[in-house]
């Protein structure tokens, strides 16, 4: 299994060596030269990435820009960079931004959406996983935040899997065999919630508001928490499977495992944050697509 939670860690492999372009503030560019051809997801964390060939899976990038003059057959995702499409530029699904734009030259041809939020800032994107209140990362406050945390997702985990686990492991084969879909999905879902608590607060009045708007709230609050369950158990069963070689591990065992390899990152002051919201959107989206893991429609037409 190929997830973009594995894809953070470890650069997709493409069936050409990937060269380093000429070098950005951000460090050196991620190339997939004119003739070239990508098998695999290209995942670009921290530095531009650059399509001049032909990518036959999805495309993401997290602190850093993706540029299009050639072909991407799935979808391009973008965290905190900006997206721009040449004029030959094939993109085969859908194009997400978000603290960026989306610039497509003339002649350019999308496939799928093109969604960019340009306004979010990076404190915006890390209230997806919660401030630290402008303290610093190794502050005991914080820690002591994060480890309490910690703690109330293992908590979660046993509620979870004794109340729902065939749901949650249904959740993770979503997550499992289209992640950045999933993302995209998650992110979409994220800013329709956001643009909806606005519109209840501006069209309407504070007592008629406020019902809609905890609705809302909890809606999302739902939504995250059995997502990054979901997330937990497929990153523990991944390393079960391929570095423990344990391919019986217990759901629930595996989930914590995840849990515990997410708990590590998330004590990172840099790829903590980024590495979790990144999985949010994940689980978010992993959730809406399969309905709680209830593989259900939402909506039955008569």
């Amino acid at each position: 299994m190929r997830t973009l939670l594995a894809g953070l860690l470890l650069f997709a492999s493409s069936t050409t060596p990937v060269r380093a372009a000429t070098a950005t503030p951000a460090g050196p560019a991620l190339r997939l030269g004119a003739g070239s051809i990508a098998h695999h997801q290209l995942v670009a964390i921290g530095r531009d990435l650059i399509v001049e060939g032909q990518a036959l899976s999805d495309v993401a990038a997290l602190q850093g820009s993706v540029s299009v003059p050639g072909q991407v057959d799935g979808d391009v995702v973008v965290l905190g960079g900006n997206v721009e499409l040449g004029p030959r530029a094939r993109i085969g699904g859908d194009v997400f931004a978000l603290g960026g734009t989306v610039r497509a030259a003339p002649g350019a041809r999308v496939e799928g959406r093109m969604v960019s939020y340009p306004t979010a800032s990076s404190a915006a994107i890390t209230l997806v996983e919660g401030p630290s209140l402008g303290l610093a990362s190794t502050s005991p406050v914080v820690l002591g935040v994060k480890l309490a945390l910690l703690a109330a997702w293992a908590a979660l985990l046993l509620v979870l899997f004794a109340a729902s686990g065939r749901q949650i492991l249904e959740t993770s084969e979503g997550i499992r065999h289209e992640p950045l879909r999933n993302f995209g999905i998650g992110l979409t879902g994220i800013l329709a919630l956001v643009l909806t608590a606005l519109l209840f607060t501006t069209f309407t009045g504070g007592l008629a508001g406020a019902p809609l708007l905890i609705l809302v709230v909890l809606l999302a609050l739902l939504l995250k928490l059995w997502g990054m369950v979901a997330v937990f158990y497929t990153l523990g069963d991944w390393l079960a499977r391929r570095v423990l070689r344990r391919p019986r591990m217990r759901p629930l065992n595996a989930a914590t495992l995840g849990l515990m390899i997410m708990g590590l990152l998330k004590l990172l002051p840099f790829v903590g944050v980024w590495v979790w919201t990144a999985a949010t959107l994940i689980g978010m989206g992993a959730t809406l697509s399969t309905k709680f893991g209830r593989r259900e429609p939402w909506f039955e037409l008569a």
